[in-house]
């Protein structure tokens, strides 16, 4: 498929999947004309990288992590480097940071919100 099916079909625009190309993150075929040939199985392959931006990786670790993802729903694990088992440890210590601190923080707006709903609305007194 052409890079503006693939747009279309994940709903990212040609310009990122151009970067995620050139960051490595996927390698499409060309035709003889020169243009990109995107394989079906790229239309999940975006949808992982997409997950994995969202989680808050970076693509440079995405790179070695997508060939541990052998679909969207399955991983395999042959053989991990430490250097990459450690980086995303620290990754995840990260992401356990940024939830408790959303956790934290929809909890405070939560409970003012409670506090809100059940204040006695006061009004303004009539002017003469």
């Amino acid at each position: 498929m052409r890079i503006g099916e693939l747009a279309t079909r994940t709903g990212v625009p040609t310009r990122l999947l151009r970067y995620y190309e050139e960051q490595g993150l996927l390698t499409p075929d060309r035709a003889a004309n020169g243009y990109r040939d995107y394989a079906e199985e790229l239309v999940d392959r975006v949808g992982q990288i997409r997950g994995l931006l969202g989680a808050g990786l970076p693509t440079k670790i995405i790179k070695q992590v997508l060939p541990c993802l052998a679909n969207p729903c399955t991983i395999r694990v042959a053989t991990a480097p430490a250097e990459l088992i450690a980086t995303l440890e620290r990754e995840r210590d990260q992401m356990d940071a940024k939830i408790s601190c959303l956790t934290r923080n929809r909890d405070a707006i939560s409970a003012y919100l409670d506090a809100a709903r059940h204040a006695p609305t006061t009004r303004p007194a009539p002017t003469a």
